[in-house]
């Protein structure tokens, strides 16, 4: 190999490494020691990772917004129908929930631009700014063994929360699922199969959604009003098809990379929420983590302890609307 040549291989070698370690330092750049996640991706296990994508940045080659198969109606005050707004002329552009965290105990910073468009469709992310309550919430992809003691701490401690379930969870856990229905905690959609929104018609939308609630319904007798979108990823087209199919999109504020075991157990846990809550900060856990289940405990208590009160997603869309 010429000398030249091996220079331009040295160069190309040099920029993908380097492509690599800017993306690592994206990924922890606020707190490298931390658990909590900046830019986060919610996935169940078994499920490849997808790259995350900045809420300022839509990814690369996305579909154009996607023509619905169906009209949705709904009535007016009135009575009379009224035509809901078609997808056709909304953005398809697939955006990652990413959020720019601080460690004074406040609120995360997001751009206006998401948040008037998240304030368009009715989607929540985190409460006022001048109260401390905290809105707790679980996502449910599959049993681990852990959210029979998870409740059983909730009631202990008189919280109410809300578990975001798959229709894989709704089918293999119906007892599980009944029980937070009768303690009083709120069971929210998160999709039949999973899937990334923006990547499906809106016909396919409709029935992850519904497959799911029709599961839910039948086994409780209850319906369903609270979506967590897969891994956080949405577009403006997929908050304005599930709002049209009566769904509040529900984001977060605070969230943990807690699918995995922690290097540092519980205390890590424990440490990484109590160091970030903030005033209305919506906290997502994933109950498949035993780290979760053993800090969740000291979390409520020192919680309270520093003021702050529980509440919940019907709390926070009552006070919001």
């Amino acid at each position: 190999m010429s000398r030249y040549a091996k220079a331009t291989v040295a160069l190309i070698m040099a920029v993908i490494a380097g492509g690599f370690y800017a993306g690592r330092m994206y990924l922890a750049a606020d707190n490298p020691k931390s658990t909590v996640a900046g830019v986060y991706s919610s996935q169940p296990a078994g499920e490849k990772a997808t790259a995350n994508i900045s809420p300022s940045q839509p990814a690369k080659n996305e579909a154009k917004a996607q023509t619905p198969e169906n009209v949705n109606e709904k009535k007016g005050a009135t009575g009379d129908k009224k035509t809901v707004q078609t997808t056709t002329s909304l953005s398809n552009a697939r955006r990652g929930w990413g959020i720019k965290r601080n460690d004074k105990h406040q609120q995360p910073e997001m751009p206006k631009a998401i948040r008037d468009t998240l304030a368009r469709y009715d989607a929540y992310w985190i409460g006022s700014p001048g109260e401390k309550v905290l809105y707790l919430t679980f996502d449910e992809g599959y049993e681990n063994g852990y959210t029979a003691k998870i409740l059983d701490i909730l009631k202990a401690n008189n919280v109410k929360a809300a578990f975001f379930v798959t229709g894989h969870y709704v089918k293999t856990q119906p007892e599980l699922v009944k029980r937070m229905v009768a303690e009083g905690h709120i069971v929210g959609n998160h999709t039949m199969n999973h899937p990334s929104l923006p990547d499906i018609s809106d016909e396919e939308i409709k029935k992850e959604l519904q497959s799911v609630e029709e599961l839910f319904t039948k086994l409780t007798g209850k319906k369903m009003k609270y979506l967590r979108p897969p891994k956080g990823e949405y577009s403006e087209r997929t908050l304005a098809v599930t709002r049209q199919l009566g769904y509040y999109n529900i984001f977060w504020s605070l969230a943990l990379v807690d699918w995995v075991p922690m290097p540092g157990g519980p205390q890590e846990a424990y440490q990484s929420v109590m160091d970030n809550l903030h005033n209305g900060a919506v906290i997502l856990l994933h109950a498949v983590s035993r780290d979760n289940t053993e800090a969740l405990d000291r979390i409520l208590k020192d919680a309270r302890a520093q003021g702050y009160t529980f509440k919940t997603l019907d709390d926070l869309v009552a006070k919001e609307s």
